[in-house]
């Protein structure tokens, strides 16, 4: 190879390398981020997915677009996301249901622990034990005292074999020594209407979902199953305080990302998000939608996490629920 032509090709890989390297260097997001509901929209991860999504595409200058994935109680989004590049533009939003699914089914196209990083976990969420007004128990400990005089004689209501709201109810029952037998219904609302109707006895419902049959008086609560009282019934006693001491089983929302997404792109997404959940005015808004600001770091939420996917494991295994 002559002197001139390999001076040449030094030039050239030289001038490649200019103009690649601006492009591999781009700050994160250089374009839109895709965040991946995996249930049906307007549910409360949809509501919660599009709020933030606003405001972190106002913050971040980029689009951000929420898009629903539903199927197999939240594995076909979340798999989409297991699948996704690790760049940062893929986000799944999900409940606990993710720390739920390895122990649940008898097989997933992923690995919750291992191909999944948890970045923040936004907020936390309360269920609330609920009766029907008609059952003679005005509180947790009274329905506790009557289920033990009953054994097997009350039931309880609940939208889908091994979910939060199941497991919540199973882990009271386990933990107050009592046997309440369960009725399955398709969701949220025809669930509710069989409360109000008095066709169930008792059931865990999503706090903010049933606040307003609460205060018409067609459904009564119970008690929280939040460490603390909720802001929304703040007259309503905790299971801890009234029945089962100790009791606590908060649901959640947060966002993971593919595993092997770059540690600085971890770090800014959770830094933009962390700020959006702190602001007083979103504060404000995602207390009045049942749910307390959280905005943990990545550290702090995988440890939660992992937690709950061998506390929840724990459950379904000693309840003997049947793998799905």
């Amino acid at each position: 190879m002559s002197r001139l032509r390999f001076a040449f090709l030094i030039v050239a890989a030289a001038g490649i390398a200019l103009i690649v390297r601006p492009a591999l260097a781009q700050p994160y997001p250089s374009k839109p981020i895709r965040v991946v509901v995996p249930f049906a929209a307007g549910g409360a991860v949809d509501q919660l997915a599009r709020i933030v999504g606003a405001r972190l595409q106002e913050s971040l200058g980029q689009p951000v677009v929420v898009e629903n994935r539903a199927g197999a109680g939240g594995t076909t989004g979340a798999n989409d996301v297991a699948k996704a590049s690790p760049d940062g533009y893929t986000i799944l939003q999900h409940t606990n249901g993710q720390a739920i699914s390895q122990a649940i089914y008898k097989s997933l196209p992923f690995d919750t622990l291992r191909d999944f990083i948890p970045v923040t976990q936004l907020v936390a969420t309360s269920t609330v034990l609920v009766a029907h007004p008609k059952l003679p128990a005005r509180t947790a400990k009274e329905l506790v005292a009557l289920a033990k005089a009953k054994p097997g004689g009350l039931n309880y209501g609940m939208t889908g074999v091994g979910n939060s709201l199941h497991l919540t109810m199973e882990m009271f029952k386990r933990a107050a020594g009592i046997d309440i037998q369960a009725i399955p219904y398709r969701g949220d609302a025809p669930l509710n209407t069989a409360l109000v109707a008095g066709e169930v006895d008792v059931a865990v419902v999503p706090l903010a979902a049933i606040v307003p049959h609460v205060q018409s008086g067609a459904i009564r609560a119970l008690a929280v199953s939040s460490a603390q009282r909720s802001a929304l019934l703040p007259d309503v006693p905790t299971l801890s305080e009234d029945a089962v001491p100790g009791f606590e089983a908060s649901g959640w929302q947060g966002w993971f990302v593919p595993a092997k997404t770059p540690p600085e792109v971890v770090a800014a997404i959770h830094r933009e998000v962390a700020k959006i959940v702190a602001d007083p005015a979103m504060a404000k808004r995602l207390l009045a939608m049942g749910n307390e600001p959280v905005g943990s770091s990545p550290d702090a939420f995988a440890a939660k996490f992992r937690d709950d996917v061998a506390r929840f494991a724990k459950v379904i295994k000693e309840a003997g629920i049947p793998l799905q």
